[in-house]
């Protein structure tokens, strides 16, 4: 489970409920009860994002103007400001209304590739590597950019009463190609919650804390997503402050949904770290290849009549669709029980520290990464067998 809401302005004035969305109450209240895990409760369509959760992860990828270069500047606290605007970019993207992306099922993967102004290349790839517990890997690397991020996402989300919390447990790792000896930029996630699910405005909340740290230079941020109080506060609000080793050498503010700045502690000065009204409509573009030339479990082909019916506003055939592929996926795991096959995954393997990272090893040479990695990204699934 993992909602996600419009956040135009700080106050969310157009998430208000709809009729169809009041019938959420009629839908999921004889199944619930307080603190329980919604991995086990039907959902109705209409309050489905139509894309996958491993699409959805590509809303990270959408600014990466802000971290491209990050590995020229000599000193650490700038390498590190970067790689924070690269992370705090990413939340702004949100569907419109309070709605969830698909539960991935096992095996499932997205790939895609990004092509910037300059004639660089992106390229991302997610797969669904864990169904119980759920766990999304992703990587995404642009060699000629000097950047690659690997991570996974293990959300685990219980219903409050007239919320639901997503707890985002998982982890970003930013890695500087240009700067190996930096070693990874690691970033946790904040948690969520969605307000007003059962009576009154339904809204989105990012709420507690996420770190963020470079271990080989003692770097080190924590950063705090402010809920908004009954009688007092705002939405989207973040504060941080940041360290090196002991040394507090700076803070964080603003708005996740507005302008977010950085105040240095030794000179005083401001400096914007990203403005969503400036720049936030200015999201790298994706390519995916149509769907028909897509493998039967990738994403958006997997989902494909879901998609249609949700966006032709059909909600029986949207509940038909899904189903289907549940069933699919019930089928598929009985026959894997019964054989005593495990499932491995195709593009991702775990380390000892239980970590998921890539099945690949790059190349130094820039051009000569690309070639790897496309040919892996889009080879046949006999070559990963």
């Amino acid at each position: 489970m993992f909602f996600y809401a419009t956040a135009p302005d700080a106050d969310f004035d157009d998430c208000t409920r709809d009729e169809e969305e009041g019938s959420i109450i009629k839908s999921m209240i004889s199944q619930l009860r307080v603190g329980m895990d919604l991995s086990k409760v039907t959902f109705p369509t209409f309050v489905l994002e139509p894309r996958s959760m491993l699409e959805r992860i590509t809303d990270f990828m959408s600014h990466p103007d802000l971290i491209f270069g990050a590995e020229q500047f000599d000193d650490p606290g700038e390498r590190f400001l970067r790689v924070l605007q690269y992370y705090l970019a990413g939340w702004h993207i949100k569907p419109k209304g309070v709605k969830k992306p698909y539960n991935p099922i096992l095996g499932e993967f997205f790939r895609c590739r990004y092509d910037y102004p300059d004639g660089s290349q992106g390229f991302y790839i997610a797969e669904q590597v864990s169904h119980h517990p759920p766990v999304s890997a992703f990587y995404y690397v642009t060699p000629a950019n000097k950047v690659a991020i690997v991570g996974e996402l293990r959300p685990k989300s219980k219903f409050l009463g007239n919320s639901v919390s997503t707890t985002m447990e998982g982890e970003n790792r930013i890695y500087l190609m240009g700067r190996p000896d930096d070693g990874p930029y690691v970033i946790s996630m904040p948690n969520m919650y969605a307000r007003g699910i059962l009576w009154g405005k339904m809204v989105l909340e990012l709420g507690d804390s996420c770190t963020a740290r470079n271990d080989r230079n003692a770097l080190g941020a924590d950063l705090q997503f402010k809920t908004k109080g009954y009688f007092s506060g705002t939405y989207n609000a973040i504060q941080g402050r940041i360290r090196r080793g002991n040394t507090d050498t700076g803070e964080v503010s603003g708005k996740w949904s507005g302008v977010m700045e950085h105040k240095s502690s030794r000179t005083g000065e401001r400096r914007v770290l990203f403005d969503v009204y400036k720049h936030g409509d200015q999201v790298a573009p994706k390519w995916v290849a149509p769907e028909d030339e897509q493998d039967p479990n990738e994403s958006r082909r997997l989902w494909s009549k879901l998609t249609q019916a949700i966006l032709a506003k059909n909600m029986d055939a949207a509940t038909e669709a899904k189903t289907a592929v549940e069933e699919s996926q019930r089928d598929l795991r009985r026959k894997r029980e019964e054989s005593g096959e495990t499932f491995v995954p195709r593009f991702f393997q775990q380390d000892r520290e239980g970590r998921w990272g890539p099945k690949i090893t790059l190349p130094e040479d820039p051009q000569e990464a690309v070639e790897v990695v496309k040919g892996w990204i889009w080879s046949s699934p006999q070559t990963h067998s």
